[in-house]
């Protein structure tokens, strides 16, 4: 994806921004960060901009907003296929799947080697069977999963059919192995690596995660949040407009 000229945005009427979520930042953060950054420039009080895919806090990378009445395309691009870069530590397992919660049981590794690795990955790829974890926004009986599991509560979610369209192991460095997925909308990779992990007959867990891609808006083509900046600053000196 290309950038139009600073001169040719309409906010207001619709635009599509790609950014680059920052760590520890929720989906939500982001989209209000740039929301209020686009209103100051504007001198408006409002502004439409959603977000096409979640990316949980713990996660970086493509995050796609719309604003305006290219809002309507968020369904259009959230359903795109999507690539990660996804970062396992093998041995290991956390309640949430991730980093959001301390380990809770440890496994052997000494039965896993690269080889074994390539030869479990296999088995993931195609249409496969997910069950969510329970540390996410699904809801149930009205609220979010994740409120019930961070009191302690038990959650029973039902599985659902993905596609993960490849898997390629780009590094194996026990306890860690770093692997590149592309997969279709509602794909969990937290959920993918307790998977992985029982396949090896172990445990693992995500602690690393980039979205690269989703759809044609990849990472090399995202924005951070100092480079957007930039670039309205150079929008409205262009149309010289005095931001407040």
């Amino acid at each position: 994806m290309r950038y139009k000229e600073p001169k040719d945005f309409d906010f207001i009427r619709g635009e599509i921004l790609v950014l680059n979520k920052p760590l520890d930042w929720t989906s939500f953060d982001l989209v209000q960060k740039v929301r209020n950054m686009l209103c100051r420039f504007l001198k408006i009080k409002k502004l439409k901009i959603g977000h096409a895919g979640t990316l949980d806090p713990k996660a970086t990378g493509v995050m796609v907003l719309c604003s305006g009445k290219l809002t309507k395309q968020i369904d259009e691009i959230q359903a795109d296929e999507k690539e990660y870069i996804a970062l396992l530590k093998v041995g290991a397992t956390t309640p949430s799947y991730d980093l959001e919660t301390d380990e809770n049981a440890q496994f052997e590794t000494v039965h896993i080697n690269h080889e074994s690795v390539e030869n479990i990955l296999p088995l993931f790829v195609g249409e496969i069977e997910q069950i969510p974890p329970v540390y996410s926004a699904i809801k149930v009986d009205g609220k979010r999963a994740y409120q019930f599991a961070r009191k302690g509560k038990e959650v029973e979610l039902k599985s659902k059919m993905l596609v993960i369209k490849e898997i390629e192991l780009l590094r194996f460095e026990l306890p860690e192995i770093e692997l590149r997925i592309v997969c279709s909308k509602g794909t969990y990779i937290r959920a993918l690596a307790r998977d992985i992990g029982t396949a090896l007959d172990s445990g693992a867990y995500l602690i690393g995660l980039q979205r690269t891609r989703i759809g044609e808006y990849t990472i090399d083509n995202s924005l951070n949040l100092t480079e957007l900046a930039d670039m309205l600053s150079e929008y409205f000196q262009i149309n010289k407009i005095t931001p407040i």
